[in-house]
């Protein structure tokens, strides 16, 4: 895999001020384009210099957007203030890059933001996102804690939000094994958010790793948690729904991985539980598969033909 040249790298770190995560006119422009001719469209006021530029969705109208942003791209001196606090930006064509994240297709982060101490890419090669509503029960966090310290034991890095409920005790089951564990956050990796998860984000920097496509200092919005959620999907092999309600953000993470084709996974509860309806939902609808302990779910990840294109 080669290794970007230093201007792709400042490019694409720009572009994550100027375009929204998820951005499907920037990816597709990304596809035709090289990053430093985009940033430099966008500072001479123009359009990109390509032959065709029709195939691209919305293009004319995200020009004058993303140019507008371009007064949030920060100087050089914030940028090595970041570097060293431990904040790295990973590319496609870096090593560390997840090539599991090609399968979103335009809608594939054009760079992610990372601060731990953890080889994002192999990291990654054996994940299991275990996902769930912030309102857990004591059933929920009960089975998602036992769930993750079994997998994480077994060797598998455990990818989550880091919010509060079922996603905090995700982490802190792999953590509470010395496992690896991976937060994918809606909003820069030098924020905790939540607030209250401080010394989590801490205890996951040590262990494993924060991920996001929005630059350091950006805080999140309630459009950037679904937005994220593709990327928890497609970052690993298969995911787990333990406990969500029919309205959880948890189901959207359920649907990204139903349509990349990775193994969806959900725990049952008790039927007269609103907290697993979205779990019952998912398996009765989805064709997700009802599991109940961590062997079951490493039996679906491992039955996986291949793993997910680009590992």
């Amino acid at each position: 895999m080669s290794v970007p040249a230093e201007a792709e790298r400042v490019a694409r770190a720009a572009l994550t001020w100027v375009a929204e995560p998820g951005d499907e006119a920037m990816g597709a422009l990304l596809r035709v384009c090289p990053p430093a001719e985009v940033v430099t469209a966008l500072i001479e006021g123009r359009a990109p210099r390509l032959s065709d530029l029709a195939g691209i969705p919305r293009l004319e109208r995200a020009l004058p957007r993303w140019a507008a942003r371009l007064g949030d791209v920060p100087d050089e001196p914030a940028l090595d203030r970041w570097r060293r606090n431990g904040i790295r930006l990973v590319i496609p064509g870096d090593t560390e890059w997840p090539g599991q994240l090609d399968v979103l297709g335009d809608a594939r982060p054009w760079a992610l933001w990372v601060r731990g101490h953890v080889d994002l890419r192999f990291a990654c090669l054996r994940s299991v996102s275990v996902v769930g509503t912030r309102s857990a029960t004591g059933y929920g966090a009960h089975v998602c804690g036992e769930l993750a310290i079994t997998l994480a034991e077994a060797g598998w890095t455990i990818v989550s939000g880091g919010a509060f409920g079922v996603d905090g005790c995700a982490h802190r089951g792999a953590l509470a094994v010395h496992g690896t564990t991976v937060a994918v956050l809606a909003c820069g990796v030098d924020r905790d958010y939540p607030a209250g998860h401080c010394e989590l984000f801490r205890s996951i920097r040590e262990r494993g790793a924060l991920v996001s496509e929005w630059p350091p200092g950006r805080m999140p919005t309630k459009p950037g948690f679904l937005v994220r959620n593709r990327v928890i999907a497609a970052l690993s092999r298969g995911t787990v729904v333990v406990e969500a309600a029919r309205r959880s953000g948890a189901l959207n993470t359920a649907r990204h991985a139903h349509d990349l084709g990775r193994p969806l996974m959900a725990v049952p509860g008790p039927v007269t539980s609103a907290q697993s309806a979205g779990c019952h939902q998912v398996i009765r609808d989805w064709g997700a598969v009802c599991v109940t302990s961590a062997a079951e779910v490493m039996e679906m990840l491992e039955f996986a033909a291949d793993g997910p294109a680009g590992i």
